[in-house]
């Protein structure tokens, strides 16, 4: 079974079929090959797989996202943004990178930060005289903090596929989160002042204070989703749904920018996206079950154990994997099928599951903007009509950046779980 199912989904990958009809196809197939288990029971654990209340979180981030995009909050942010860091060197892609944390605080999807940030600010910073290379690259390497930061949807599969606590994994997603948006602006900074890019004007304190009063219900939503999570007044699902009501509420009544005719448009972005990850998430479940009722876990766990226990070496091993499976495998499918095979191993060798998940998250976030299946580089390649090859070259400072501020996440544990232990 497992042969089958292994080389049915290489190639299929290689053929060019989505990612959910390849794992639905492959595990379809080792099952009929195996003979023994009814086809019947493809539907029944495709179901299992999705009948998770934490999962209800994802479609309604998903559609609080979209709201905002629609809503006039991202427009406010990037304003707010301009206003603090405008006036540096570089100042419109830094202004890129402040205004993608904000907004990863909020939407919890990378692609989503991409698209609707990058649709306003790469076109603005190419008028600016920044280069296309450049402008779409910092929109691409920010947009990676989507899954970084809460409520990010993978830490949220995270922790409903090995049992973790949400509210501990959001709380230490917020170190790495801004430990790389800092990174990302001190390697915007350097590449600005050698290119000599412009600068914005320096606004004066009162539009400071306008920008950020024009913001304030934009910036009381984070607020209002991550502590009520920590404070334990809501689980991460109700928070979703808190999301999406007060998304709407300041979307139409505050900032009158959501009218009648855009809710059918919302509505409809959200189906969409929430279907394409739920499907993928369903036949994940699938062969994520194949594997394990074929003790693959524990064969990957003997094998890895047998070249080291040593944790450090386990976890080196783990962002190798992570760093090549990210090329090729969209990352909530990758959380659902590596997550039960790899957390036990983490486990027995003394790493704890929550900062795990955070190594694991960060990795698979590089993924998203290296090819050939890097989502936020076609999505930043259409925006700025740019050749993907091209776009990829300009973003190896940014690789590096990402990848220091992973190993310092990685080989120094206290400095998220001192986090979540100062929280409880």
């Amino acid at each position: 079974m497992i042969i089958v199912l292994l080389v049915s989904l290489l190639v299929l990958f290689f053929i060019g079929v989505p990612v959910a009809i390849a794992l639905g196809l492959s595990t379809s197939m080792a099952m009929i090959v195996a003979g023994d288990v009814p086809l019947l029971t493809l539907a029944q654990r495709a179901f299992v797989s999705l009948d998770s209340f934490p999962l209800l979180a994802i479609p309604l981030f998903i559609l609080a996202g979209v709201i905002m995009e629609y809503g006039g909050i991202s427009q406010r942010l990037i304003n707010l943004a301009n206003a603090l860091t405008g006036h540096l060197t570089g100042g419109l892609a830094v202004v890129t990178v402040v205004t993608t944390m904000f907004f990863a605080a909020i939407s919890g999807s990378s692609v989503a930060a991409t698209a609707a940030l990058g649709a306003i600010l790469v076109p603005a910073m190419i008028s600016r005289g920044y280069e296309k290379e450049f402008s779409g690259g910092v929109q691409a390497v920010s947009g990676t903090l989507g899954i970084i930061m809460p409520p990010s949807i993978p830490l949220i599969l995270y922790g409903t596929a090995v049992g973790a606590s949400i509210g501990d994994l959001f709380i230490a997603g917020m170190v790495p989160g801004i430990l790389i948006g800092i990174g990302l602006i001190v390697t915007v900074y350097i590449i600005a002042k050698k290119r000599n890019y412009a600068k914005e004007d320096k606004k004066s304190g009162k539009e400071i204070g306008t920008a950020f009063v024009k913001a304030i219900p934009a910036l009381i939503m984070p607020v209002i989703i991550l502590g009520g999570i920590y404070t334990g007044v809501f689980t991460a699902t109700e928070a979703a749904g808190v999301a999406v009501a007060y998304a709407f509420i300041v979307g139409v009544f505050v900032y009158r920018a959501i009218t009648f005719s855009k809710i059918k448009m919302i509505l409809s972005q959200a189906s969409v996206t929430t279907a394409t990850i739920m499907l993928i998430l369903a036949t994940a479940g699938l062969f994520s079950w194949i594997l394990t009722i074929e003790n693959v876990p524990q064969q990957v766990a003997s094998v890895i154990t047998s070249i080291s226990e040593n944790p450090w070496v386990f976890l080196g091993i783990v962002i190798l994997l992570l760093l090549f499976v990210g090329m090729f495998m969209e990352t909530n499918a990758s959380i659902i099928i590596l997550a039960p095979i790899l957390v036990p191993v983490a486990s027995e060798l003394g790493i704890d599951p929550v900062h795990f998940g955070i190594v694991m998250i960060v990795t698979l976030a590089i993924g998203m903007v290296t090819p050939p299946l890097g989502l936020n580089l076609f999505v930043v390649s259409k925006i700025a009509n740019l050749r993907m090859d091209r776009l990829t070259i300009s973003l190896i400072p940014f690789y590096i950046t990402i990848l220091i501020c992973l190993l310092i996440v990685t080989f120094i544990p206290s400095l998220t779980m001192t986090v979540v232990e100062w929280m409880k």
